[in-house]
């Protein structure tokens, strides 16, 4: 049950993060290798905004959330942590996924391809720019990936740990 709780609460948490992270231009700029290519084209090609643009390399970017999923969800499952493997790595890896789920299912097609927060200034009342959920799709597969990486790392730290 505590599991459960914990699951559903890194969710929310994850949620009020995304939420605190946009509603201006700056904000919205951390989060533009998620946007469809169309609004980082324009972005990109924009006068004032497009100086602001940093890029960092999708495999850099990779190993950094690794990196800190891993952290976040050995200290979230530490105290649940069980004699052995695969215990610890199936309590990580449906953590994870399941916040890898929710962020693609709630966050990504429900709430962000239908809110205007995430928008840029002159694009607020063109939600067609915003839903193509190719790339959201790209970062959920990319998520599977990470979060069994992160399970497998944390399974191991987690059944030495007894």
């Amino acid at each position: 049950m505590l599991f459960l709780v914990k699951t559903i609460c890194l969710c929310l948490a994850f949620w009020g993060m995304c939420y605190l992270g946009t509603g201006t231009d700056e904000k919205n700029l951390k989060g533009l290798s998620a946007y469809p290519d169309v609004i980082q084209r324009r972005v990109k090609s924009d006068l004032i905004l497009g100086p602001q643009v940093k890029t960092i390399s999708p495999v850099a970017r990779f190993f950094s959330n690794l990196l800190l999923y891993a952290i976040l969800l050995l200290i979230m499952c530490f105290f649940e942590r069980q004699e052995g493997f695969l215990p610890n790595f199936r309590n990580v890896l449906i953590m994870g996924e399941a916040l890898n789920l929710f962020d693609f299912l709630v966050i990504d097609l429900l709430w962000w391809r239908h809110t205007k927060r995430v928008r840029f200034t002159g694009t607020e009342n063109r939600p067609e720019l915003y839903s193509n959920p190719k790339n959201h799709l790209i970062s959920f597969l990319k998520g599977i990936l990470m979060f069994f990486l992160a399970a497998f790392i944390d399974g191991l730290i987690l059944s030495c740990c007894l």
